[in-house]
């Protein structure tokens, strides 16, 4: 928590919360993932690792699943957890780059793609980037599942996505919408 809340301070605008989410946002993080029929996972933003145990202990042993986390201190404490588990591939890097982490384990679309990105204080043009490739990462039949604490930027994700769905977790802090969204 305190590691949490130290990260926080030193860059508000890509940590974007004060706390850890609760296992009750990871369970509506991931409510949608059918891990009998995924092959391949990806999370964005995994900090320390909330929503990729709960995708981890869910997962078949032979889904791939890429965890992408470019904070320096959230990815050596991902590496401790989760380095040597089968088919959990950590990445030190940055979101914007999915396509290219889906064709080096493979695959050209993600069946899932969860997200614990701060899109309301990203930069326009990062949540752009990131956004685009998630469109590409997901192709037609993908599904990309974010949260985040207001829906000031629902308008916005509406412009690269179709929302399925909107869940409010109010046993979080603070409080949080998941948005489950497709292309179509």
């Amino acid at each position: 928590m305190w590691q949490f809340l130290r990260e926080y301070i030193s860059a508000p605008d890509t940590i974007g919360a004060i706390a850890p989410s609760s296992r009750h946002l990871a369970a509506a993080m991931t409510a949608s993932i059918d891990f009998d029929k995924a092959r391949c996972i990806v999370e964005y933003g995994a900090g320390t690792g909330v929503f990729t145990r709960e995708v981890a202990e869910g997962k078949k042993r032979d889904t791939i699943y890429i965890v992408i986390e470019q904070n320096d201190c959230f990815y050596e404490m991902l590496r401790k957890q989760f380095q040597g588990m089968p088919g959990v591939v950590l990445v030190h890097g940055d979101a914007g780059n999915v396509c290219g982490f889906l064709r080096e384990q493979g695959f050209r679309h993600a069946d899932y793609i969860i997200s614990g990105l701060p899109f309301t204080s990203l930069p326009r043009q990062v949540s752009h980037r990131i956004l685009s490739q998630t469109q590409k990462a997901i192709g037609t039949e993908g599904v990309f599942t974010t949260f985040q604490y207001t829906l000031l930027r629902k308008a916005f994700l509406e412009n690269y996505f179709n929302i399925q769905r909107i869940v409010r977790v109010w046993r979080n802090l603070p409080p949080a919408y998941v948005l489950h969204m497709k292309l179509e």
